[in-house]
């Protein structure tokens, strides 16, 4: 397959730089075109599910551990519209990859393999001319950098045009704009990063606020300009697992608690034939009545345990499907949720569906963290022993008992440790599953959901 989506990537030298903040602007402005689509670089599911609830544009990862460069080009191939732009934010700085020493999967490999300009975003707080320095540094690194632009965040609007001259005489790339210090747009944060959608105060007048700026200070028409240079992409054909005929219904646990789910991994279950449900561990009452399997999403349980705790009906519900056989995905908080009971973040200890006989806790710190390839320890739900998916883990709580039915090995460094509760019907650990890595798993997972509902339809 082959196309020329326009496209292009807001990166920085640094998290922290207000990539963030010019991209929501960015994507404010071109969705209003209604073709803006935006991908994140890195394991990050919770900007992707910020753009799509908040800013209304579809929304992916482009993640170069997860992803081959055919996957990765097939991904701008395929989610592009015809005449949109695609927009890509980096993760953490642009040349940061995987075991701190490397550009293993970092922003700068994701836009060489798919062949994006890049703009630079810089925060200009506390610097002036020592900009060109940062500059300099970040083109002649390698020299294949591919950065084209460069946007200053935090800059006055006195100082810009100065900024702007030095910086385009000195170096073969565009000033593509600013954003002043906006404090009243800034955006709100905790311990996994942005929060969810509907937490953020005001959100809505915020990027209004954003945009009308961004209209004033960004260089929108060559900032789309700089998107349409971007050359011809060719990758080869996916070749996917035989789709189900009979499609399986997977009720997805899908709420303010549970909101972490790779937009991937449920966009090849669906190729694969099974009809995604969503459901709410916390406000329904059970279930879906014609469930066929059960996705219990990543997300912030902790900050709902007594909520999950006083629904007994759904816990009930829960605990009878999974012990019941109906097969099961749960990762992170939903693998919190599955265990018998739950700290919460005031020290509060609540009931949990029992599914799994351990208790759950907060932990001083940052628990594992970073991309891992699994290795199955037995058969299981998803794989044969020794097959593999890729994952990424990402938590403050801990567990009595993390599992042992899968090995996680760390790329570069190589760091091991067990993890994740299986059995025939069941994927439950800390790890989030990338199945796309694996399509094989995910077939697996369907064929047990159809294989599930001819057991029920028999009674």
């Amino acid at each position: 397959m082959k196309g020329n989506p326009a496209r292009l990537m807001l990166t920085a030298p640094a998290s922290g730089s207000g990539k963030t903040m010019v991209t929501c602007a960015a994507l404010k402005l071109l969705a209003q075109s209604g073709k803006a689509v935006s991908f994140k670089c890195g394991p990050d599911y919770i900007d992707p599910m910020f753009h799509r609830k908040v800013l209304h544009t579809s929304s992916y990862q482009l993640d170069s551990f997860f992803m081959e460069r055919d996957a990765l080009r097939r991904s701008l191939l395929r989610h592009t519209p015809a005449g949109g732009i695609a927009v890509l934010e980096g993760a953490m700085g642009y040349y940061d990859g995987v075991a701190g020493t490397t550009t293993q999967a970092s922003a700068y490999e994701v836009a060489k393999q798919t062949k994006t300009p890049v703009v630079l975003v810089i925060d200009c707080k506390q610097m002036s001319t020592s900009v060109l320095a940062v500059i300099h540094g970040f083109l002649t690194l390698y020299p294949d950098s591919g950065i084209k632009g460069v946007i200053f965040n935090q800059l006055s609007a006195a100082r810009y045009p100065e900024l702007q001259k030095l910086v385009e005489q000195n170096f073969p790339v565009k000033a593509l704009g600013y954003l002043p210090f906006l404090p009243e747009c800034q955006l709100e944060s905790r311990h996994l990063g942005l929060v969810t959608a509907q937490e953020v105060t005001d959100l809505q007048n915020k990027l209004e606020r954003l945009a009308e700026q961004a209209r004033e200070s960004l260089d929108l028409p060559a900032i789309v300009a700089l998107a349409h240079e971007a050359p011809e992409l060719e990758a080869e054909e996916e070749l996917l697992p035989e789709r189900v005929k009979e499609p399986p219904v997977i009720a997805l646990a899908r709420d303010e608690a549970f909101c972490f789910t790779y937009q991937e991994n449920l966009e090849l279950l669906e190729q694969l034939g099974a009809e995604i449900l969503p459901f709410s561990p916390l406000w329904d009452k059970e279930i879906p009545e014609n469930a066929d399997g059960l996705l219990l999403s990543g997300g912030y349980p902790e900050l709902y345990a007594k909520t999950l705790s006083e629904n007994s009906g759904m816990r009930d519900s829960v605990l009878n499907a999974v012990h019941g056989g109906m097969p099961c995905i749960a990762e992170c908080g939903g693998f919190l949720y599955l265990g018998k009971s739950l700290v919460d973040q005031r020290g509060e200890c609540y009931d949990m569906a029992g599914a799994l006989p351990m208790e759950s806790y907060p932990k001083q710190g940052l628990g594992r963290f970073g991309y891992i390839t699994l290795t199955a320890q037995k058969d299981n739900l998803l794989c044969q022993a020794e097959g593999q998916i890729k994952a990424h883990e990402f938590h403050y709580w801990e567990t009595s008992d993390p599992g042992s039915s899968f090995l996680a090995v760390k790329p570069v460094r190589g760091t091991k440790w067990e993890c994740a509760h299986t059995s025939r019907s069941l994927y439950a650990g800390f790890p989030h599953l990338f199945l796309p890595s694996n399509p094989e798993a995910a077939k697996r997972f369907v064929l047990v959901c159809c294989a599930y509902r001819q057991k029920r339809r028999n009674g």
